[in-house]
């Protein structure tokens, strides 16, 4: 279930994960954490919010992280080259 969750962030991915990445993404998470491929519906409220605050999560950790020897700063705001 969880093999379609890829790396997000460069160099692995050429260019910064769109939304529709980061959103695939936590929807993978959450179906492989709760077991279901789509929720029943009075457990669809719980499903779709953990979708949301995990794709949140995650653009978040991409924009922050920093990634070294890339070049370039991952998600345009992570700092850059800081001491080894």
């Amino acid at each position: 279930m969880c093999r379609s969750i890829k790396t997000l962030r460069p160099p692995v991915l050429p260019e910064e994960a769109t939304e529709e990445d980061i959103r695939a993404a936590a929807l993978q998470y959450v179906r492989k954490v709760s077991g279901f491929r789509a929720p029943a519906a009075h457990n669809r409220e719980a499903f779709d919010r953990a979708v949301d605050e995990i794709a949140e999560a995650t653009a978040r950790l991409l924009r922050d992280i920093e990634v070294r020897g890339a070049g370039a700063s991952a998600g345009g705001g992570a700092k850059q080259g800081a001491s080894a």
